[in-house]
């Protein structure tokens, strides 16, 4: 018999997304006697205080600690590229879609969902993206902006709680804001001089999204941290499509502050 420690360290590692061998190598046990404990068998009756347990992590419902500085980035990627269904059995589905190519963003995606809940993400592949997915009761709980229908059509406002957090981790709310809808870029412009056309390139951060609500968002951050932007509407001729706003950072000095937290994808 392991000490009741033990075994509860071995099932908190497992609902975080560690491997049965991972687990057994840090508690050590065997690893079968870790599939044991997470299959159900040889669980004591006391042991099920820790499946109960399991449903107290939710900061709002029961007062559980949040990873402020994992939450903060992780919900500006839920508002620039993210969404929450209604899954099975009273759960929902939280999906944040990140680009392909992009390997190591997805990987700190996956450790920022579970940074902020002990739930094990999950990818599916799509066509030159990877949705990172992952399944809890909770995720309204934290993410109180979903709603019916796309975010551009109802009002997106940050709770109480949510602006203490972003006060206090304004970096990471736009970090997640820039790595989900947003790029870094060189921007070339040529202009006439003394009857010569010259050639110039700049850097530029560059935000577009089709919610007005969170443009204001990443703007009153970018604010909070120092940085100048600027945004233009670009009116879209289809009917059923909804205008798209570019926020754009481009002053030298506002780049080279963006470029201390961001910087290039990869």
């Amino acid at each position: 018999m392991y000490p009741r420690e033990v075994v509860n360290e071995a099932l908190r590692l497992h609902a975080q997304g560690w491997t049965d061998r991972r687990v057994a190598e840090s508690v050590g046990v065997s690893i079968w006697t870790v599939r044991h404990w997470r299959t159900g068998r040889r669980r004591g009756p006391r042991q099920e205080s820790y499946r109960e347990d399991r449903t107290t992590y939710c900061p709002l419902c029961a007062g559980a600690p949040l990873d402020e500085n994992a939450y903060a980035y992780l919900l500006g990627l839920y508002l620039g590229d993210g969404h929450i269904v209604r899954a099975r059995k009273g759960t929902y589905l939280l999906a944040i879609y990140c680009s392909a190519i992009y390997t190591d963003l997805v990987e700190e995606c996956r450790s920022s969902v579970r940074a902020v809940f002990p739930v094990k993400p999950f990818t599916r592949e799509k066509p030159g993206c990877t949705v990172v997915q992952a399944v809890s009761k909770h995720w309204p709980c934290i993410f109180p902006q979903h709603g019916p229908g796309p975010k551009h059509s109802r009002l997106i406002k940050l709770d109480a709680w949510q602006q203490e957090v972003v006060r206090a981790h304004p970096q990471q709310l736009i970090r997640g804001l820039f790595h989900s809808d947003g790029c870094r870029a060189t921007n070339r412009v040529r202009r006439m001089v003394s009857g010569e056309w010259k050639y110039y390139e700049y850097p530029r951060y560059s935000f577009s999204n089709t919610s007005k609500d969170i443009h204001t968002i990443l703007g009153d951050t970018l604010d909070q941290v120092g940085a100048k932007w600027k945004l233009v509407w670009v009116p879209t001729k289809a009917a059923h499509h909804q205008d798209t706003g570019t926020l754009s950072v481009a002053k030298r000095d506002s780049v080279a502050l963006l470029d201390t937290f961001i910087g290039p994808k990869s």
